[in-house]
């Protein structure tokens, strides 16, 4: 059973030692809303999240929410997601509504899916009907996480930002909720807090 937590000083160890797997294993790091160059300042992290929540839209900046996708039997953060509750003109030509990323050691186990599924409930809690999302073609991992939950191919098209294709996907958001509930809900789980039920 997988689960959303917001982030908190009690998960500061585990946050910790989850970006620097991605360290150990030469893994490019996604969807960790900063948290990569806060490891000496946690708190600090904190108090940046803080602010995202409420950012208004600007030309450099949106509103965003991060989670960790927490596995419930042993409390081990799986799987981290970043998404934007609003997009500037930069995000709509490149990186979207949300950005996610799971840790090396648990890839494989269909945890990005859950983790993609649970983020489109905060963008429909949000009002967010349609998600735009893009991704390294040489990521057909991303690719197939977005296949699964419905996601259409819009665009493919070479980013000289990243030296290679990138791929431009949409989701309809409720469609993909009604459609997969049925895959996806078995496998989650809502804790009894009130920003968590929410989530719901």
């Amino acid at each position: 059973m997988l689960t959303f937590v917001k982030p908190t000083s009690a998960y500061q160890e585990k946050a910790l030692e989850y970006i620097q797997e991605f360290y150990q294993y030469h893994s490019n790091i996604n969807g960790v809303g900063g948290l990569n160059r806060y490891l000496e300042d946690y708190d600090g992290w904190l108090t940046k999240l803080e602010r995202d929540r409420n950012q208004p839209v600007t030309e450099e900046r949106v509103p965003g929410e991060t989670y960790f996708l927490v596995r419930e039997e042993d409390d081990r953060i799986v799987g981290m997601i970043n998404i934007r509750l609003a997009l500037n003109e930069k995000l709509k030509e490149y990186g979207g509504h949300i950005g996610y990323s799971i840790r090396p050691t648990e890839r494989g186990k269909g945890y990005n899916k859950v983790n993609l599924y649970l983020g489109l409930k905060v963008c429909q809690q949000h009002g967010i009907e349609e998600v735009f999302m893009d991704c390294d073609k040489d990521n057909p991992a991303s690719a197939r996480t977005m296949l699964a939950l419905g996601g259409k191919l819009i665009r493919e098209y070479y980013s000289k930002r990243d030296d290679g294709i990138v791929q431009d996907y949409v989701i309809d958001v409720n469609q993909s909720l009604e459609k997969y509930a049925a895959i996806y809900e078995p496998m989650v789980t809502y804790p009894p807090t009130t920003d968590q039920k929410e989530v719901r």
